[in-house]
């Protein structure tokens, strides 16, 4: 690193924060701050989500997983199987529903279907889960930029906390959204100069695509992941407790779902999920593409090879290929995108965290003319403890790579918080109680699979957590006095409704479930080049 490469680092931050400072003007509430006065444009929002999930530990730990994780290779591709059929799932359950209701918080569903204690407990396992995941991901992210710029890692974790404390609590949601695209813009172009100065070192693209090993090109796994002898990418497991990550994430994890509440319309919405539905998988293989780069330049160059294993974690292969394979002014454009996919998965956090802890715990306290205020107070808090939980992480060393980590924190969680949803909008007995005990006994018993019995697979935790509430759900709520028939006949889905209100939208929801084949195609095809 040197003075230019910094220079560019520095004004990209400035960049950051005064772009925030031009969005923000004009917010009048917090309707403005938390959904963008409901008028982001939905091409916007489905980027943004995008890059959320396009993580620093995504351009991170995948190419490190495809290039030199043990039994690594394209089966990451079956993370992706269930994105389009989940995007189904979603539009047609869940986010049209709570558009009617205008919500801000999804919790507040929970309140108007259940009563406040529902509501209140749900939200508060967001916050802990939410909080949690995204200090691991800070931390994560840290360990690797720190080999990039040379300072100690606090240094690193401060400059991520505080530039995006700074922009998320001036622009808010709209801060976030725009911000994000930008910041995808920034990933994806890092990613292509990464694949072209990879190629061009090890003799180009067709060499460095036949350098992948055979056994590397396996994308589809045919085992169950419930087993001892199962591998570790199994494709059941993908598929089924994917489809359940990938319902309770876009659907009612707040810091996607708020998101989906900024749109003007529910047509919007839909076009934003859709986005997601069908970008994601290219963006995958371009991530792919970027492993089978790190890995050709891995085994071609040895200074890159011995700098990565002096480390110890292959998780620094790609840092340490732009810091020691790129030239100046090149090197600092990658480590800013680095910085961009850190500060995209940490904006989206702070502004739901806010979001969720106005609406559902203080809103009731304050007058409505401080709510806007008291909002940016709160992010900026929720910054700061979500900084200090970084500073206070080691991640799971028993995880792969740094995303499989963030994302059991996640999976413990998400399916019993889907159940929760579920039992209000598609049941008529469940009551707040028996919501409440039946979370907590699939939150104990998903917590149970990962550290007693770690065999299973953990994205079969999204699955398994949503059975056990459900199942637990209904237990406890036959033991309670039934809940209140208003509540029950406005706040669930009538089924018999939602075939007139979809029915201009079922040749989509087919192309999507034709999209979900294409990709089991695509990784049938490349398992046929193993053999």
């Amino acid at each position: 690193m040197n003075g230019i490469d910094w220079t560019i680092i520095i004004l990209y931050l400035l960049f950051m924060v005064a772009f925030s400072v031009y969005l923000g003007r004009g917010q009048s509430d917090q309707e403005d701050y938390y959904v963008g006065g409901r008028n982001l444009p939905w091409w916007a929002i489905g980027i943004s989500t995008m890059a959320t999930q396009s993580s620093a530990n995504s351009f991170i730990g995948i190419p490190a997983f495809v290039a030199l994780t043990e039994g690594g290779g394209l089966a990451w591709l079956q993370y992706e199987l269930a994105v389009p059929l989940a995007m189904i799932f979603v539009m047609v359950f869940l986010i049209p529903f709570f558009r009617e209701l205008k919500l801000i918080s999804v919790y507040e569903y929970l309140e108007l279907r259940f009563g406040r204690p529902t509501r209140l407990f749900l939200s508060g396992v967001f916050l802990i889960s939410r909080a949690l995941a995204t200090g691991m991901g800070i931390y994560a992210a840290a360990i690797v930029l720190t080999a990039c710029l040379d300072i100690p890692i606090w240094s690193t974790i401060l400059v991520i906390g505080i530039v995006t404390i700074i922009y998320d609590t001036i622009g808010g949601m709209a801060a976030v959204v725009y911000s994000d695209v930008i910041q995808m813009a920034v990933l994806l172009v890092g990613v292509i100069i990464c694949i072209g100065y990879a190629a061009s070192e090890v003799g180009g693209l067709s060499e460095m695509i036949a350098s992948l090993p055979a056994d590397r090109w396996i994308a589809l796994d045919n085992s169950t992941g419930l087993s001892q002898s199962s591998s570790q990418t199994p494709f059941w497991g993908f598929f089924i407790g994917g489809f359940f990550l990938y319902v309770s994430y876009y659907g009612v994890d707040q810091s996607q779902a708020q998101r989906e509440l900024s749109a003007p319309t529910i047509e919007d919405t839909k076009r934003s999920l859709i986005l997601n539905g069908l970008a994601r998988f290219p963006m995958t293989l371009l991530y792919l593409l970027l492993g089978a780069a790190m890995g050709a330049v891995y085994y071609k160059l040895p200074e890159l090879r011995a700098a990565v294993d002096a480390h110890g974690k292959v998780d620094f292969l790609v840092p340490e290929f732009i810091l020691t394979q790129l030239p100046t002014g090149v090197r600092a454009l990658l480590i800013s995108a680095i910085l961009a996919a850190a500060m995209s998965s940490l904006d989206s956090a702070l502004n739901s965290l806010s979001a969720a802890t106005l609406k559902d715990f203080l809103e009731d306290r304050i007058p409505v003319e401080k709510t806007l205020v008291i909002g940016k107070i709160v992010t900026v808090i929720w910054g700061v403890i979500i900084t200090a939980f970084a500073f206070l992480f080691v991640y799971d060393e028993s995880s792969k790579t740094v995303v499989e980590s963030i994302n059991k924190i996640g999976s413990a969680f998400y399916g019993p918080i889907l159940a929760a949803f579920l039992m209000g909008l598609l049941t008529r007995r469940s009551t707040g109680t028996g919501v409440i005990l039946g979370t907590l006994t699939g939150v104990a018993f998903n917590l149970y699979l990962w550290l007693y019995q770690g065999h299973i697979f953990w994205m079969w935790w999204n699955f398994f957590g949503l059975i056990v509430t459900c199942l637990s759900t209904i237990v406890f709520s036959s033991l309670t006095a039934p809940p209140n028939d208003e509540k029950v006949e406005a706040y669930t889905l009538k089924l018999g409704d939602l075939r007139s209100r979809e029915s201009d939208w079922l040749a989509t929801y087919a192309g999507l479930i034709a999209y979900s084949l294409l990709i089991l195609g695509v990784c049938y095809a490349f398992n046929t080049l193993a053999h």
